[in-house]
């Protein structure tokens, strides 16, 4: 059977330059993510990690090498071009949850399709559907602040998925959660990976919420350092670099 990869990195070198000093935050990363994958990026703080997933979806520069995201390559689109296929395909899940608080629930989440050009009507018919199916349907008047902070997360994903899109990008997305609403926030997007067949691509610290997912990149210092499947025979890592 062939494999739909919706993500692959070639080669892929990102600089930080801070004038006084360059900071190699990739050396050469090399991945595919397969269709409908669900992927935790883990890796010590500075390893590389969020610099990939906004490397990945376009939310940052390369300096050499490719990304290709839905048959897309990333670094050719301009900025209008980029900003309009993560509108479209994408949906992104921070650790802080990034809701206004003057807006309704429903309000916060439909508003990413209202500043896509979708009609009222339509916009808050989609926002309750995602609302229902995170578990949120009777709290959508409420404001974010009369919310716990899990489902303030809760708010947080389903307008990352209010525009249906084909991959969801996760930074730390239970890192201001307590562990047993880390836990429920993983069931949330484990039923809509499986139910939905959306990709998933989650940096995290955290074992319990890796062990939940399909596979795990680990990242050392700008490489990825080991790549296993959860449950599989499948672990590819490199040898320690002794240089």
């Amino acid at each position: 059977m062939e494999t739909h990869w919706i993500v692959e990195a070639r080669d892929v070198h990102k600089v930080y330059n801070t004038g006084k000093v360059k900071v190699h935050a990739l050396r050469g990363v090399n991945l595919s993510i397969k269709e409908g994958e669900m992927v935790a990026v883990m890796g010590p703080s500075g390893c590389g990690k969020t610099t990939l997933l906004n490397c990945l979806s376009g939310l940052d520069s390369i300096d050499s090498g490719e990304i290709v995201v839905k048959g897309q390559l990333i670094p050719r689109l301009s900025d209008k071009e980029r900003t309009r296929f993560r509108a479209e395909q994408m949906g992104f899940v921070f650790q802080s949850f990034n809701l206004l608080p003057v807006l309704s629930v429903v309000e916060n989440v439909e508003l990413p399709l209202l500043v896509a050009g979708v009609s009222q009507s339509r916009a808050r018919k989609q926002a309750e559907e995602v609302l229902e199916w995170v578990g949120l349907g009777e709290q959508r008047a409420k404001r974010p602040a009369e919310l716990s902070g899990g489902q303030q997360q809760r708010v947080a994903v389903a307008r990352a998925l209010v525009n249906n899109p084909a991959i969801v990008w996760g930074d730390e997305p239970t890192g201001n959660l307590d562990s047993e609403t880390a836990m429920e926030i993983m069931d949330v997007l484990r039923r809509l990976n499986k139910e939905k067949g959306q990709t998933f691509v989650l940096v995290t610290h955290s074992a319990e919420v890796g062990a939940l997912t399909d596979r795990i990149i680990r990242m050392r210092d700008g490489v990825i350092a080991c790549d296993s499947e959860n449950g599989g025979s499948k672990d590819r890592c490199l040898a320690p670099d002794r240089s």
